[in-house]
């Protein structure tokens, strides 16, 4: 009896063995059914478990964080660079979040993750770094030294020997070697045994995924089909030849065993009834019981492969479990700490590398997601949370902090109402006559110049070596001033046609009131413009006060100032040409040299580094 018994052994593949193979030029990931398939191996076991993949999506959802920090370090430029890198980090438009996404999701699903490193044409700087997906990607065998100097990718390794699919070499990342345009930048955890490659955190439950994919098909199978019992099956015609036997086995095993053939019916021929083969059902005991417990094993041990410290945590409902709100949190933070924020270290290492490469100051962080939205409804947050405490939840500011913004925000606009009415000129064009009208340059005006007084300067001086006299006093009702000034300049707040839906009321304000200024109320004075609050939080330190001059309405605006020369109408005209006088103030503008010779005022903040924020962000 004991030779005339066979056992079939379901072979199933967990941990992954390295091949070097010496018919290519990379190493190999996988044996057997998954030969250089191991990643696909484990996508495929993402598709077919459903605890499994909530544990997957969830914990990348965490490791990505809610949006990249960027903290303060004082160096204004380099945050400007760093800011403008991470917004368009793949140069098509694609933020620094959204490569984290996709790289926390490789990362957690294959313990490992790669980016293509693009240098600009001199190879001074990193200029875009692009994601790519770890199951396309084969490692080079290593040199002497044992480092993988050369990656090769592909998009579909089962059919590399078709032209379009066949590896192609590119360089590992190194910032000493600069000669590729790009290179693969690859990382991943520590993996015991493995030199090259990297496995995920979950492997030793890798049979548990298993079982919970060939459970499930099983249950399906018995329903599609009618629930049967297993069998036993016994040939009354005579004991086969162990060769026979084998093949009756594979035969029986390849046609009725596995999951997907679950209540299946046998269908037999025989010459006689005494011949007939004896089928005996196997029945279970406490079959319900058997499959249910199957179950919470499988959920359990997949759980405590991925460190799970709370299945609701990642939204899998376990029985006999609330989950009240300090048990979650507690969770939260242990599960945060033991399992998330390592991953967090592992990739802003990564980034801070590639802008160490660029020359950046880079102190980032990644802000963390709450656990509280995506757990409770709406009435149950009502029920235990405060009503500031459910706007923090959602991302709104306290309501009394609301309040006591607007308020602010009516204040600032009554007090610009107030500066317009006192400070604000009309056009005077009864008495002068328009000149020049151009927008501010750097080139002739910086904020420190005064171009009026240096203007009626020169003229006096011109008008007395030609005349060898002054001008005869006038009047101010004459369009002359005390000083016997020729010419005015005044400053008017204009700008392109908005391009967003809304427009800053400050802006609104100002070109809709069309009056004009001096240059002290606009900048240098106790009552200037610069120096009442305008904008909310667009100064230093987040101040509402600041240099209205250089950044007009804040980041983003699309307005400038126009200068407008003016000359009297009243009194003899001038001997000179006026185009000329108002040139030579110019040239004698450009020869000016502030301490800082700052290149703002002649351009929108839309156009400025930073979109014209004074704190970088």
């Amino acid at each position: 009896m004991k030779n005339r018994l066979s056992q079939v052994y379901l072979e199933q593949q967990t941990a992954p063995k390295i091949v070097e193979s010496d018919r290519t030029d990379w190493v190999e990931f996988g044996e057997g059914e998954y030969r250089n398939q191991y990643p696909q191996f484990l996508i495929e076991l993402y598709n077919s478990s459903a605890t499994h993949s909530a544990i997957v999506n969830a914990t990348s959802e965490m490791i990505a964080g809610k949006e990249v920090v960027i903290e303060e370090n004082g160096n204004l430029q380099s945050n400007v660079e760093l800011k403008q890198f991470f917004a368009n980090i793949n140069g098509k438009g694609g933020s620094v979040e959204e490569l984290l996404r996709k790289t926390a999701f490789d990362l957690k699903l294959h313990g490992s993750y790669a980016w293509n490193v693009i240098w600009n044409v001199d190879r001074t700087k990193i200029v875009q770094v692009h994601h790519i997906p770890v199951e396309k990607l084969r490692s080079g065998k290593p040199n002497a030294m044992g480092i993988v100097d050369e990656y090769y990718l592909s998009n579909d390794w089962t059919q590399i020997r078709k032209k379009q699919y066949a590896p192609h070499r590119i360089p590992a990342f190194d910032s000493n070697d600069r000669t590729s345009p790009n290179a693969i930048y690859f990382n991943g955890l520590y993996s015991a045994g493995m030199d090259i490659y990297h496995t995920p955190d979950y492997v030793a439950s890798t049979n548990w995924i298993l079982t919970d994919n060939l459970t499930s098909n099983f249950h399906l199978a018995n329903i599609q089909n009618g629930f049967s019992p297993s069998f036993w099956i016994n040939f009354n015609n005579g004991v086969p030849t162990e060769e026979e036997r084998f093949a009756i086995e594979q035969q029986i095993s390849r046609k009725f065993s596995g999951a997907g053939n679950a209540g299946k019916f046998v269908l037999t021929f025989s010459d006689d009834a005494n011949s007939k083969p004896d089928l005996q059902p196997i029945q279970l005991s406490d079959a319900d019981k058997q499959y249910t417990v199957l179950n919470e094993l499988c959920i359990q041990n997949i759980m405590i492969g991925h460190r799970v410290t709370s299945p609701q945590l990642l939204g899998v409902k376990t029985e006999g479990q609330l989950g009240g709100r300090t048990e979650i949190l507690e969770a939260y933070e242990l599960y945060s700490n033991t399992v998330v924020q390592p991953y967090q270290d592992m990739l802003l290492k990564s980034l801070k590398m590639l802008c160490t490469t660029n020359n950046m100051v880079c102190n980032i962080s990644i802000k963390d997601l709450s656990p509280l939205n995506s757990m409770f409804d709406a009435d149950i947050l009502a029920d235990v949370l405060t009503e500031d405490e459910i706007r923090e939840e959602l991302g709104y500011a306290p309501k009394q902090q609301v309040l006591e913004e607007e308020a602010r925000k009516f204040a600032r606009h009554k007090v610009l109402n107030n500066f317009i009415e006192k400070y604000g000129e009309d056009e005077d064009l009864k008495n002068w006559e328009l000149l020049s009208e151009e927008e501010v340059n750097m080139e002739d005006e910086h904020q420190d110049f005064d171009f009026e007084h240096n203007l009626n300067e020169l003229s006096k001086k011109l008008n007395l070596v030609r005349t060898g006299s002054p001008r005869k006093r006038g009047s101010k009702q004459d369009g002359f001033d005390d000083e016997f000034n020729l010419y005015r300049v005044r400053y008017q707040y204009t700008g392109k046609t908005k391009k967003h839906s809304s427009e800053r009321k400050f802006c609104t304000q100002m070109v809709q009131a069309n009056k004009i200024y001096r240059k002290e109320d606009i900048i240098g004075q106790a009552h200037s413009l610069s120096s009442i609050p305008a904008n909310k939080g667009f100064g230093e330190n987040g101040s509402d006060i600041y240099n209205i001059w250089l950044y007009k309405g804040g980041p983003n605006c699309y307005h400038k100032w126009v200068r407008k020369i003016y000359v009297t109408k009243f009194g003899n005209k001038p001997n000179y040409n006026t185009d000329e006088i108002i040139n030579k103030t110019k040239a004698r503008s450009r020869g000016f040299k502030p301490e800082e010779n700052d290149q703002k005022i002649y351009q929108a903040p839309i156009d400025m580094p930073n979109r014209g924020y004074v704190n970088p962000r």
